[in-house]
């Protein structure tokens, strides 16, 4: 079912009142252990950050070590051409695809079998864009600087368009993918249109991936910039110099969906781990460890770093975002001299 304009609304009200809660212990079936140690692993298409998405992996394997998980990681517009491709020719080898565009999987709802976690009630409704596709992951923007060369720190998105930070501001493209675009789409529609062409007058350096990015922050290449919070949060967890806000004007949020192909060759292994992200148990595991936020009604524990009685989570329309991206990506581009 996609997301429309009333479930967004009710997913950020739920998430911005419901209290956290101790997380379940995720119990699956002896029979889907079984088939997974005889699969071994699986293969993966993911357009998440490759360092966060190993550091999830991780955390599956201290549960379930022998599933190997293979990443194959791309941006999101190029991993999604890359599954077109390789359905087109018919050599489409994931078992297992993860995306920041629900959207654009939604449109490709035929090469997934038909799935869905033990914990499908426990969903806010809406926010898996089909039947097979679920929200395996939810995350919001922020704004981080390097402590050891900023001066002035920002504490809003519009902080963003000073002068103070002419020659030092970085930020991901808006052409990454599902996660970039939220946020384009937030400031154009909740900050105003002249949003990025004064942001574009300070001549920002345009890095295309938000890991990229935040790379960049720590080499002290760039003083400051948006990025999406697990960007950053395993290296502020490392000792990085880095600082971060959620600006009270809001927190443009993403969801990644996730489906089991029907080409898949190890089914029970991709399955197992699908349904321990979207338990109770990976969720928590992925809020306290990655900095993300979850879609279930009830978090299974705090968000990390986010008062949710100050910032307010805005989530894009689904059907609106559909219409709007290709052309308002194109404004953004023309605003920030970029060729697509």
């Amino acid at each position: 079912m996609p997301i429309s304009r009333r479930n967004v609304l009710t997913a950020t009200a739920v998430l911005a009142a419901a209290p956290a809660r101790a997380s379940t212990p995720f119990s699956p079936p002896q029979t889907l252990i079984d088939a997974a140690k005889t699969e071994g692993g699986f293969i993966s298409y993911t357009a998440q950050i490759e360092e966060v998405e190993q550091d999830i992996i991780a955390r599956f394997n201290k549960r379930f070590p022998f599933v190997k998980v293979e990443i194959v990681h791309a941006p999101g517009g190029q991993l999604i051409e890359r599954v077109r491709s390789e359905v087109a020719v018919n050599k489409l080898t994931a078992d297992l695809i993860d995306h920041s565009e629900p959207g654009l999987l939604a449109t490709m709802d035929d090469i997934f079998r038909e799935y869905q976690p033990p914990n499908a009630a426990d969903y806010i409704p809406g926010t898996n864009p089909t039947a097979k596709l679920w929200p395996r992951l939810t995350a919001g923007w922020c704004i981080a600087w390097n402590t050891e060369l900023i001066g002035e720190k920002p504490g809003g998105w519009w902080d963003l368009t000073k002068q103070t930070y002419g020659g030092s501001l970085g930020i991901p493209s808006g052409y990454t993918g599902g996660s970039t675009w939220a946020r384009a789409m937030f400031e154009r529609k909740v900050l105003g249109e002249d949003y990025w062409t004064k942001q574009a007058a300070l001549k920002p350096r345009i890095y295309p991936t938000i890991a990229v990015t935040a790379d960049a922050l720590v080499r002290g290449e760039i003083t400051v910039g948006p990025v999406s919070f697990p960007g950053i949060a395993i290296k502020l967890r490392e000792g990085a110099p880095l600082g971060y806000a959620y600006p009270s004007e809001g927190v443009p949020c993403f969801l990644f969906a996730a489906g089991i192909t029907t080409v898949a060759k190890r089914p029970a292994a991709a399955q197992l781990y699908l349904d321990w992200c979207l338990s109770a148990e990976g969720q928590a595991a992925m809020m306290q460890g990655s900095g993300h936020l979850t879609a279930l009604k009830v978090p299974p524990v705090e968000t990390p770093g986010l008062d949710l009685k100050v910032q307010k989570l805005w989530f894009p329309d689904r059907a609106e975002s559909d219409r709007l991206r290709v052309s308002w990506l194109q404004d953004w581009a023309k605003a920030y001299g970029m060729r697509q």
